[in-house]
């Protein structure tokens, strides 16, 4: 996985193949799916969502620029997998999902890795909640990572964005959506288009309806 469908489609950030070396996919797949858990396909995890394929969690994890010393938040933990690579890039990650089974499946699994030694839940906090919201209580934050679709850029996550911060978020229609980088800069934004991409719907009060 790393080396043919991340390395060898253009991720760079060590760090990032590094962690994605080590943290275990499968363990956030359902058995059924566990066959494919390494392959570069999102699959479903109930509830309507999917973990993402691994090389859309690269670009997005590698897009934040993360050096270690960073507060994130990420919108939609999903299975957890996104949030269990970014703690192991960065110094505290909260991570906010709207949908209870997904939350209790994914502090399940996030416990057992961090029970085997390959987690530190000190560096996670799991937060059920509406997304489009961010997380008003620990920000402001020095990336944030949103892992489904908006129709625009919640207000709130711009709000939340420290200065010099970054924003990564897929921004269309229900069909094709942008993957923006979106950087604050002397108070000021400013977004650029990482690739073309498709998220399941980011649903919330800023996001689209249920």
């Amino acid at each position: 996985m790393v080396s043919r469908q991340l390395r060898g489609r253009g991720i760079r950030d060590q760090r990032v193949l590094q962690a994605m070396l080590e943290v275990p996919r499968h363990e956030f797949v359902a058995s059924e799916f566990r066959h494919q858990a390494y392959d570069d396909r999102p699959l479903p995890i109930g509830a309507g969502q999917t973990i993402s394929q691994p090389y859309m969690v690269a670009i997005m994890t590698e897009s934040l620029g993360l050096q270690g010393h960073e507060k994130v938040l990420e919108i939609g933990t999903g299975s957890g997998y996104q949030a269990a690579v970014l703690a192991r890039l960065a110094a505290r990650v909260y991570t906010i999902e709207r949908e209870r089974e997904l939350v209790e499946t994914a502090r399940g699994i996030l416990g057992r890795l961090a029970e085997a030694g390959l987690l530190e839940l000190s560096r996670l906090e799991l937060i059920e909640g509406d997304g489009t919201e961010g997380y008003a209580a620990a920000a402001p934050y020095d990336g944030i990572l949103v892992a489904a679709a908006a129709p625009s850029v919640p207000h709130a996550l711009e709000e939340q964005l420290a200065e010099g911060g970054r924003l990564v978020i897929p921004v269309g229609n229900l069909d094709y959506q942008q993957l923006r980088l979106i950087r604050k800069v002397s108070g000021r934004l400013a977004a650029t288009v990482v690739n073309e991409c498709r998220f399941v719907p980011l649903v919330g009060r800023h996001g689209w309806p249920a």
